[in-house]
């Protein structure tokens, strides 16, 4: 990978964004010398852990979902400021962060998206289908990046930070309204019996979007790409 490719334009326009790098910039520039990028990874990964542990203990008691939107924000703390942290301090591994970084999320991500299938709160299934959305488009991020220089980490107005804040919001409505808990419906897909409450559809509805954001993006660069690299006309 060429030194152009690996300093990848990011491109962060979510709702939260401009605030949350200030923030970022604030906690990094008074984090102790002894913290380094690699712990507050390795930070971001316990938070997940801390997160799918809240989701499964919460089939013995609900209330145990606070501690799943505790692990939600240990893993924003790790996961967001390591990179802040060696921008910070100028020491950026381009290339070895690049690959421990999102190594590292492909981990975290499916721990979390496990975890909630673990919960009460959404089958296991609809919880694989959208972490199959999420990873349709993080390969289709890392593909651009390759291709166009660019890192998107926003669609829509949201990224990985707003989407952590509405899950937390998420775990707090399932908590405490219990009738959204309690409303299941018995649905029968490819011959397999599903007991589906509303956060099940919720998960499937965010499952799609994501599939309607790889599509749109898709046709959009195809295009792009193919005014850029025309077809080679025959001699």
């Amino acid at each position: 990978m060429s030194e152009e490719k690996k300093q990848a334009a990011r491109i962060q326009t979510s709702i939260l964004s401009a605030s949350e790098k200030k923030i970022l910039v604030w906690l990094a520039e008074r984090m102790p010398s002894w913290v380094t990028s690699d712990m507050l990874t390795f930070v971001g990964f316990l938070g997940a852990l801390v997160m799918a542990t809240g989701y499964a203990l919460s089939n013995l008691n609900i209330h145990w979902l606070w501690l799943a939107c505790l692990g939600l924000f240990i893993n924003w703390f790790g996961d967001s400021l390591d990179g802040s942290l060696a921008r910070v301090r100028n020491t950026q591994r381009k290339t070895y962060g690049f690959f421990i970084d999102h190594n590292v999320d492909v981990i975290n991500e499916t721990i979390m998206f496990i975890g909630v299938g673990c919960s009460p709160m959404v089958n296991m299934s609809f919880a694989m289908l959208a972490l199959v959305g999420y990873f349709m488009l993080s390969i289709y991020v890392y593909i651009d990046c390759h291709l166009k220089g660019e890192m998107r980490l926003t669609y829509g107005g949201l990224g990985p930070t707003e989407f952590r804040i509405i899950l937390a919001l998420v775990n707090i409505i399932f908590m405490y309204v219990p009738w959204l808990r309690l409303w299941k419906k018995d649905v029968v897909l490819f011959h397999n019996n599903f007991s589906v409450g509303l956060f099940d559809y919720i998960t499937v509805a965010i499952a799609l979007l994501l599939f309607v954001f790889y599509i749109v993006s898709f046709f959009r660069d195809a295009k792009y790409f193919s005014t850029i690299d025309p077809p080679v006309k025959k001699q």
